[in-house]
């Protein structure tokens, strides 16, 4: 019986924050790319340059998680028996991030991670990204920022890296290609200097901003 009275009530609140979205005004930039890309340095300069909120989603399930809440105790729960998160899960997180922030330019980082995330986002938030941000950098230049970055720590050896790295072609490639025939996706050659990387981006981003104004 349970079920049948909740049912409605999650259906109304999913439409309600769509509305709410909508109403914002709200404008997301995926942020893709393999580990060691150097996503998380480029969002915290576009962030401080453009303005833009940075969100990223495993940042919001670790602090769900941390929170207490029932949710976050279903997320760990998932996560502990080697589960993957629903979709729905994440995007709702990220619907509220949305939703409870003055902002109204959004960069998603390290979502979509598959195909099914990307129907669901769409699906469920009504919003189509402005475009897709992919950091593209050779494998052995990755394995050579983490090896570099993360001495000494157990989950960033070579083995582990590299089977990060086959997730990411497998999974997070098709989501590229998918927005690339639609002409979303600029493409960034991330093996450059941080600095270069960065120029690369503001030319993106000024025509962005340019294009909304």
């Amino acid at each position: 019986m349970g079920t049948v009275v909740d049912a409605p009530k999650a259906a109304y609140a999913t439409a309600d924050a769509v509305g709410r979205l909508k109403e914002k005004g709200v404008k997301v930039v995926f942020v893709l790319g393999g580990p060691g890309s150097g996503k998380g340095t480029q969002c915290a300069n576009i962030v401080r340059v453009f303005g833009f909120t940075h969100l990223s989603a495993g940042d919001l399930l670790r602090a769900e998680i941390k929170s207490g809440s029932e949710n976050g105790t279903m997320i760990q729960n998932m996560i502990k028996e080697g589960k993957i998160v629903p979709s729905e899960v994440t995007i709702k997180l990220l619907e509220k991030a949305m939703l409870e922030n003055g902002n109204d330019k959004f960069l998603i980082d390290g979502f979509p991670r598959n195909e099914e995330n990307r129907a669901a986002f769409e699906e469920v938030t009504k919003i189509e990204p402005e475009f897709v941000l992919f950091f593209d950098c050779p494998q052995e230049e990755m394995e050579k920022r983490l090896l570099g970055r993360n001495q000494g720590r157990d989950d960033d050896n070579i083995e582990t890296i590299r089977k990060r790295f086959k997730v990411f072609l497998e999974s997070s490639l098709p989501v590229v290609e998918y927005y690339n025939l639609k002409g979303k996706v600029r493409k960034v050659d991330a093996a450059k200097p941080i600095d270069d990387v960065f120029e690369s981006v503001k030319v993106i981003f000024s025509n962005f901003s340019k294009k909304v104004m």
